[in-house]
């Protein structure tokens, strides 16, 4: 008998501790890296769909595309969302981070912007445009330029893995000048240049409309999708799942759908 109560008082101590962790898991916080802007007003709606799920979710802003990845490797923040797979790729060649994909969030087009002209076939010899200076997005700024006619890269560069750079143009009719800058600078250099490529987080944070400002834009197709990521340690914690699933959830579509008005495109 004394043996049987030992057990059973065993047994308890363990569904109370069981328990207790539980507790501690649902209440711990979890801190999400994201841009602000639109990023961080999509997060706040998938906050309020977490919380529901039992997730406590504090949405931490940032307003350069450097410092979420640098966060989330070093344990800062518990997940992050605001690039695509090419750019993630090129931050862990660089960088070596072990972070990985789970999820993915929207489509925003890239565009390119004037404030003189209507068209890039208006660039007039010698204009000064601005593609970004990340490998990943200066990459698709020229594959758009490409697209355009403006320029044409070297055979073999632009795809497949392969980021194109300036000085990998091969031709330029127009001797357009290509000036590389961070991606959050090239809204405000706009007076300053004959047009620029702008992400479309920075667009709309500068009161531009990616589907009625832009000279020119992406095909909504390809691979820039934007995505959620989490250390490659924690990819099958249960909050994970829980997280996308409050990402995908009808609530968030919604959301995007009347709020950006198709600027940004749900990818789930």
């Amino acid at each position: 008998m004394q043996r049987r109560t030992i057990i059973q008082n065993l047994l308890a101590i363990a569904a109370v501790s069981l328990t207790a962790t539980f507790a501690h898991a649902a209440d711990k916080e979890l801190k999400i890296g994201t841009m602000s802007g639109p990023d961080a007003q999509i997060w706040s709606v998938v906050t309020k769909v977490a919380a529901r799920e039992g997730l406590n979710v504090k949405v931490i802003e940032f307003n350069d595309y450097v410092q979420p990845n640098a966060a989330l490797d070093s344990g800062d923040l518990d997940a992050n969302g605001f690039q695509h797979q090419p750019f993630l790729d090129s931050q862990i060649k660089q960088r070596g981070y072990k972070i990985v994909n789970v999820g993915l969030t929207y489509v925003s087009p890239m565009g390119f912007y004037s404030k003189k002209f209507k068209s890039l076939k208006d660039l007039p010899e010698g204009a000064k445009v601005g593609i970004q200076n990340d490998p990943s997005n200066g990459n698709r700024a020229l594959l758009l330029l490409q697209k355009y006619g403006v320029i044409k890269l070297k055979p073999g560069v632009g795809t497949n893995g392969v980021n194109a750079t300036p000085l990998d143009v091969a031709e330029n009719p127009k001797k357009i000048k290509l000036v590389e800058l961070d991606a959050a600078q090239l809204p405000r250099a706009l007076d300053d240049l004959d047009a620029a490529s702008i992400n479309t987080d920075y667009a709309v944070k500068a009161g531009l409309q990616p589907t009625k400002d832009a000279i020119a834009i992406e095909d909504l197709k390809g691979p820039y999708a934007n995505l959620i990521a989490v250390r490659v340690q924690d990819r099958n914690q249960p909050w994970v799942k829980k997280l996308v699933a409050a990402y995908e959830s009808d609530e968030v579509r919604k959301y995007i759908d009347t709020q950006f008005k198709g600027a940004i495109i749900p990818a789930f």
